[in-house]
């Protein structure tokens, strides 16, 4: 099948794309480079332009009208900018969203893929999820993902448009290949961070020391970016045979295993050929505890279930630095 992917040039969507390919389908990418790489669209169909811009969606849609599916994992995601910044992440995760999903439709569309997050949840006390738990976002970035699914939600039930929303947790690794990897330099993010300092030779900040986990730090589902891209394939090829309401489908992408921060940080120096030193500093803005997902919905609805585990992740994301230069060499990204 041909897959348009907003968000093609970016991490994930780079790594989805990928995955499409190995399997024999066709990726056509869509991406505004604010934070995505030219380089990881390289061999593939692109076309540089906003997702709100109805000039450049009216001629992929010109070029390859045999397009039968949409992921859109095209949004800005750093939690605490979101907070410095929020007229700035409505528009461009919320308002902007809209323009695309009302283009979409005039072209035909009907099956959409969501790239969400696990942000949007309430976590019980054992911090566990699954797609029926409370939501409450806790961040403007949180909230915009909630708000562009309670939006999708609407508008799947009264147009032919489905869409699935995959709600990511805590995406980790690289492409297996080293096709593509974490674009920027300095990620902020967890794993992103550990590198960077590792690299450097500083100690780790485990940014709130203070929450009600086993040993006070957040907790996390990490999950390896190409078992998500696999999600992904197999989301695709089941899209028709899925079981929507209305129109809209959510379902988690995780491990099902907690790891809070201390753990990950253990688990790198495992890994790693040096070990990296920690230092306790209090909660970002927009942080929250954190959640796992307890749910089987991804295994029974889609046969998928995540095969990487969190060394795994970890050593594939210091290969991919170690090899991230010769693909991308403008190091002031």
């Amino acid at each position: 099948m041909k897959v348009l992917i907003a968000g093609g040039a970016g991490f994930i969507g780079s790594t989805i794309a990928s995955c499409l390919l190995d399997a024999g389908h066709e990726p056509v990418i869509l991406d505004n480079l604010v934070t995505g790489r030219r380089e990881f669209c390289e061999g593939r169909s692109f076309y540089e332009g906003d997702i709100a811009d109805s000039a450049v969606l009216d001629r992929i849609f010109e070029d390859h009208p045999d397009i039968s599916a949409v992921v859109h994992c095209a949004a800005l995601i750093v939690v605490p900018e979101s907070v410095e910044r929020p007229i700035h992440y409505y528009r461009e995760n919320v308002a902007k969203t809209l323009e695309f999903v009302d283009r979409l439709i005039a072209k035909g569309v009907t099956r959409l893929l969501f790239s969400s997050s696990a942000s949007i949840y309430q976590p019980g006390e054992d911090f566990t999820v699954d797609e029926g738990s409370n939501l409450t976002a806790l961040s403007p970035y949180a909230r915009t993902k909630l708000i562009v699914e309670q939006m999708l939600s609407d508008i799947t039930a009264a147009t032919p448009l489905r869409v699935l929303s995959l709600r990511y947790f805590n995406p980790i690794g690289s492409d297996p290949k080293m096709r593509t990897g974490l674009q920027l330099r300095s990620p902020s993010h967890a794993l992103g961070k550990l590198i960077e300092v590792y690299r450097e030779g500083r100690p780790f900040p485990v940014t709130g020391i203070d929450y009600p986990t086993r040993d006070g730090s957040g907790i996390r589902d990490y999950v390896h970016v190409w078992d998500l891209a696999g999600a992904h394939l197999r989301a695709l090829e089941e899209f028709d045979a899925l079981p929507f309401e209305q129109g809209s489908l959510a379902i988690n992408l995780g491990t099902g295993t907690g790891t809070t921060v201390l753990e990950f940080v253990e688990a790198f120096n495992e890994v790693a050929d040096r070990p990296v030193e920690i230092e306790r500093a209090p909660r970002r803005p927009g942080d929250s505890a954190g959640a796992y997902t307890r749910s089987s919905r991804a295994a029974d609805l889609l046969g998928w279930r995540a095969e990487h585990s969190v060394a795994d992740g970890i050593r594939d994301s210091l290969a991919w630095f170690a090899h991230r230069e010769r693909i991308l060499p403008d190091l002031a990204r």
